[in-house]
């Protein structure tokens, strides 16, 4: 009776494992290079409920104390398993705490694992920060949320931009830190150049032009973007194996979900970091996971990038894309549980000496012209700000066009004509395609409110003779306007002072 229970048990998890292989051998995946364009625009996304729902963790929204630089906000988070602390960082920057459901709830049997979204994102509060949105003041609201949940130190596991948040965190706030994981990390900072994506690689002729078509529709929802665009092809940018549409629409509705000034001003403050010999003599222990099929970057980018962090273990999965805890779980959490498990105490006066010397590089560079532009608002007090720290000297250290723009705006909302169009004159010497057209118009503003009326008549026929019908857009000064046909009209009228409308 015994020996037949048992192969009848044996049966069953043959034909089990033998299933399973049976679907993943059937899947489709990137490689396959099948092309499929949806006859239709879908606009009613199937309504399926986050996984959330049906999970037995804990949930809160827990409340941040009050800063002075960054405000206060409530931070949805969750709490599953026990052991260890790992923080999930997610990407973006706009993605929400969604894209590590279910598969985190492996790394649950061996640590604490906690899932958040940060602040606005996802379903925490869109509040924001006094000093607006940045990855400083994420880095804030982690280590404000570390505090909040009482926990000493622990694992901060960043994937996708959320590598580069926990990077930032790991040098501000080493001594919190047990271990750092980097899943498909972006690079922001890092002293590396990367091959050209893959991105598009695998998308056919057919499927981009669907998915271009797409983009140009004004009228759908970003959640209807996201699931159209997914289901037409767009899944091959970041996905090994081709999701069912009920995964597409649980995607669409909850994993990028995010106020817009989030994400625009946190991108222009990842622009100015800066890790160059940051991370050469890390003490803290460092995990590297990476994928083969991260059609995000190309295939020097693995090496490269623990080229930067020489005490780092790397990672690299054969069939995943950039996703490897949803693509390769069993391999994935083997790995991530062997890190956890292998964990050693760093020697505090490591540490100490560490983020001493960091952070002393990091104020040097963010004393630099290009720093202090970069990291500014558009808005007046910004303005004032940059315009009280300007000095002609800065002329020969700053080169980047968008930067450049920046200097020569806020001087000329404090009325230094003179020394804006010096600025907009370089701008024009360096800049290319619409930016360089941008810096020729400024130019003509600025030598009209010198009184300089001939040369600024010169420069606007420069402009109209170039023939430019896209439109430019100024929101701090209400200016909108196409440059050959606006040009055109400053020849007949001289241009006059534009107070800067945004206070900031």
């Amino acid at each position: 009776m015994r020996n037949s229970l048992y192969y009848a048990a044996l049966v069953v998890i043959l034909l089990f494992t033998f299933a399973q292989f049976a679907v993943a051998a059937t899947r489709e995946t990137v490689l396959d290079r099948k092309s499929f364009v949806e006859k239709d625009v879908i606009l009613q996304i199937p309504d399926v409920p986050p996984l959330c729902d049906r999970m037995k963790v804990w949930k809160q929204r827990v409340q941040l104390p009050q800063d002075t630089n960054t405000g206060t906000c409530e931070l949805y988070v969750e709490k599953e398993g026990k052991g260890i602390p790992i923080v999930l960082l997610h990407g973006g920057p706009g993605a929400t705490h969604h894209g590590f459901h279910p598969s985190f709830s492996r790394a649950a049997r061996f640590a604490q694992v906690i899932y958040y979204d940060q602040r606005g994102c996802g379903i925490s509060d869109y509040t924001t920060p006094t000093n607006g949105f940045s990855v400083d003041q994420a880095a804030d609201d982690l280590d404000a949320l570390r505090a909040a949940l009482n926990i000493d130190r622990w694992i901060v596991l960043g994937h996708s931009y959320g590598g580069t948040l926990a990077q930032y965190y790991s040098t501000k706030y080493p001594e919190r830190v047990a271990g750092m994981v980097l899943v498909c990390s972006a690079t922001y900072g890092l002293p590396i150049e990367l091959k050209p994506s893959r991105q598009q690689r695998f998308i056919s002729k057919e499927e981009r032009q669907k998915i271009s078509e797409l983009q140009s529709n004004r009228k759908l929802t970003t959640a209807q973007l996201v699931f159209n665009t997914h289901l037409n092809g767009d899944w091959k940018r970041q996905t090994f194996y081709r999701p069912s549409r009920k995964e597409l629409a649980r995607m669409a509705r909850y994993e990028w979900k995010h106020n817009g000034e989030f994400r625009s001003r946190t991108i222009q403050s990842l622009h100015v970091l800066d890790f160059e010999g940051v991370f050469g003599d890390c003490p803290l222990p460092v995990l590297i996971m990476e994928a083969k099929w991260d059609l995000t970057w190309n295939t020097d980018k693995p090496e490269k990038l623990r080229s930067c962090f020489p005490g780092a273990k790397l990672v690299l999965f054969e069939n995943t894309g950039h996703s490897p805890f949803a693509d390769e779980p069993k391999e994935f959490f083997g790995a991530l549980h062997d890190f956890v498990k292998t964990l050693a105490p760093v020697a505090e006066a490591d540490v100490t000496r560490w983020k001493t010397r960091v952070a002393e590089q990091m104020k040097q560079k963010q004393s630099t012209p290009q720093y202090v532009l970069s990291t500014s608002g558009w808005g007046r007090a910004s303005s004032e700000k940059i315009a009280g720290q300007y000095s002609p000297e800065w002329l020969s250290q700053i080169n980047e066009a968008d930067v450049l723009l920046r200097a020569g705006f806020a001087l000329y909302d404090m009325k230094r004509y003179e020394e804006a169009l010096a600025i907009f004159v370089k701008m024009a010497e360096s800049a290319q395609g619409n930016q360089m057209v941008m810096s020729r118009i400024w130019q003509g503003h600025m030598l009209d409110l010198l009184g300089r009326r001939d040369e600024a008549v010169a420069v606007y026929r420069s402009v109209v003779d170039m023939k430019v019908d896209s439109r430019f857009q100024h929101s701090q000064y209400g200016l909108t306007y196409s440059p050959s046909q606006y040009a055109t009209e400053r020849i007949k009228a001289p241009f006059e002072y534009i107070e800067n409308q945004d206070s900031e």
